[in-house]
């Protein structure tokens, strides 16, 4: 069971800038290969950190609008969203420490 929330250019808004969690965002695309391999790593962390942080997916190549807001560049990317602002932002793959690391500095 996937622990994300599956986003788009027209439920961006409402699903993270108004979240009441802080929000983390996973640009990614079907042929991405460390999108790929991120996924479980992102789930396990999604479930181990429960309603605290909320987590979304958003396909960069359906909708473009919203990475581009972000900068993303390259991918996956992933933007920490808290009351509707990027609270932190980083890009590449990572083991699931380092990971949970980055997105548990949003809860400190």
């Amino acid at each position: 069971m996937s622990h994300s929330t599956e986003v788009t250019d027209s439920t961006f808004e409402s699903e993270v800038l108004a979240s009441d969690v802080p929000v983390v965002v996973d640009f990614w695309a079907e042929w991405c290969g460390p999108c790929r391999q991120m996924a479980p790593v992102v789930d396990e962390v999604a479930g181990e950190l429960g309603d605290a942080v909320k987590f979304v997916t958003i396909d960069v190549d359906a909708n473009p609008a919203t990475a581009r807001s972000f900068g993303v560049r390259s991918i996956p990317t992933f933007a920490i969203v808290r009351d509707g602002e990027v609270f932190h932002q980083f890009s590449g793959s990572r083991p699931k420490a380092a990971f949970k690391a980055e997105v548990e500095r949003v809860l400190a």
